[in-house]
């Protein structure tokens, strides 16, 4: 086995779905400073007294509808894409999650006397509340160890043809054609979180953001758009919306809303639809519950027929290998 270690990041998921572990579990994310990014008083005010309190047992019924045997969705895919990538590799691979078990620190215990660390954070498009989370624990774990090995950060890979391509052979048995239009529903973010992360000045003006270039490649918009328009070229779809799913509070976030476009598709006259979720790799709460259940059910009282969902990649064959290129860098 190398002494080079990989460590994969992602957000969690509550240890079980009992209203507890979900409260437990909320109140851990959602007190995160780059989750909400408001001082500390309010923060919990907000998220102790008013979100959480209304929320966790609505959470807690809407993760038992998608628990299975093996626990968590999300966990147990991430479980299975680091025993297939560790085989691939020949290298030890970790899972860490930032609120929940195992935790970052955990993963990088297990990772502890590897010469070399590449940390992955498995979010394609970039964004503080993601990556920058995840990015800021490993670095807070590692700064308490002696021996501080050489750590190695990958960035953002919606723009890598190796992602692409894994979308792309996915779903070859996907009949396009038998759909009236196509959905790409990206993780919303609020509209202040998206200008912070802004580094030209230049965020939402001029339809900066339709393009992903060198001096905006942290541009969360951009790099889904890029996601998008890659995948229709690649799988010939030509009628498609990009929308953006998860909104929480009142404040404006990135648009337009996934479920005002269903609407506005069905209003037009759409009966099936057909959803991908290209910013999650692994089918979690937001895909399988919010969309595959959800969604699904606003569309059909609305008088659509079917609304479909795209399977994540989670540990498909060709994820697998496309994510061992990008880890690596090998040319695609």
């Amino acid at each position: 086995m190398s002494t080079v270690g990989i460590l994969l990041l992602n957000t969690g998921t509550p240890q079980s779905c009992r209203p507890a572990d979900v409260k437990s579990y909320l109140t851990r994310f959602l007190m995160d400073e780059r989750i909400i990014d408001m001082p500390l008083w309010r923060r919990e005010i907000l998220v102790k007294w008013l979100i959480v309190p209304f929320r966790y047992k609505k959470s807690a019924r809407a993760y038992a509808s998608i628990w299975t045997d093996k626990g968590s969705p999300l966990l147990a895919n991430s479980e299975e894409l680091v025993k297939a990538l560790s085989e691939e590799l020949n290298m030890k691979v970790a899972i860490g999650l930032s609120y929940a078990q195992p935790s970052i620190e955990q993963a990088l215990n297990q990772l502890k006397g590897c010469i070399n660390i590449i940390v992955l954070p498995l979010f394609p498009q970039y964004a503080s509340a993601t990556s920058g989370s995840c990015i800021q624990e490993v670095m807070r774990c590692i700064s308490k160890w002696q021996v501080i090995p050489e750590i190695t950060f990958h960035g953002p890979f919606a723009n890598h043809p190796r992602f692409i391509d894994a979308w792309v052979e996915s779903c070859q048995n996907i009949d396009f054609h038998a759909y009236d239009h196509i959905l790409f529903s990206f993780h919303g973010l609020p509209l202040r979180q998206v200008k912070k992360q802004d580094r030209t000045g230049c965020c939402f003006k001029s339809n900066c953001c339709q393009t992903l270039r060198e001096d905006n490649a942290y541009c969360y918009p951009a790099e889904c758009v890029y996601t998008a328009k890659q995948l229709a070229e690649r799988l010939g779809i030509v009628n498609y919306t990009i929308c953006y799913q998860s909104r929480l509070g009142v404040d404006k976030w990135l648009g337009p809303y996934t479920i005002d476009t269903i609407k506005a598709r069905r209003k037009l006259g759409d009966k099936k639809l057909l959803v991908f979720a290209p910013s999650f790799v692994a089918d979690c709460l937001e895909t399988i519950y919010e969309i595959g259940q959800e969604y699904k059910e606003d569309f059909l009282l609305m008088g659509g027929t079917s609304l479909d969902l795209v399977p994540s990649l989670n540990s498909h064959p060709a994820w697998v290998s496309a994510l061992r290129d990008i880890i690596l860098k090998e040319p695609s």
